[in-house]
């Protein structure tokens, strides 16, 4: 089952970076699925920031950079792996 968190709002391409608006509770270790027109993966959260700060949680309502292993593109969703 999955839960929808965040969307990308923005995409540097060429660190594979995307910045993610969340909606729900997030941390490093957590397993998600990135969905769009052309996107469908599932990865491990490897790290996050905020500001250029390495954080291992995030909640609701923050606008975090996160690292990831495939291309993203804005308005791609992304949900929570939940048991």
């Amino acid at each position: 089952m999955e839960k929808e968190v965040g969307k990308v709002i923005h995409v540097y391409d060429k660190i594979s970076v995307g910045v993610v608006a969340l909606k729900g509770k997030i941390k490093v270790g957590d397993q998600i699925h990135v969905k769009g027109n052309s996107t469908d993966f599932n990865q491990t959260i490897s790290s996050m920031q905020i500001e250029h700060q390495n954080i291992q949680e995030a909640k609701k309502g923050a606008e975090i950079g996160m690292k990831f292993d495939n291309p993203v593109k804005k308005h791609d969703t992304v949900f929570l792996a939940t048991d």
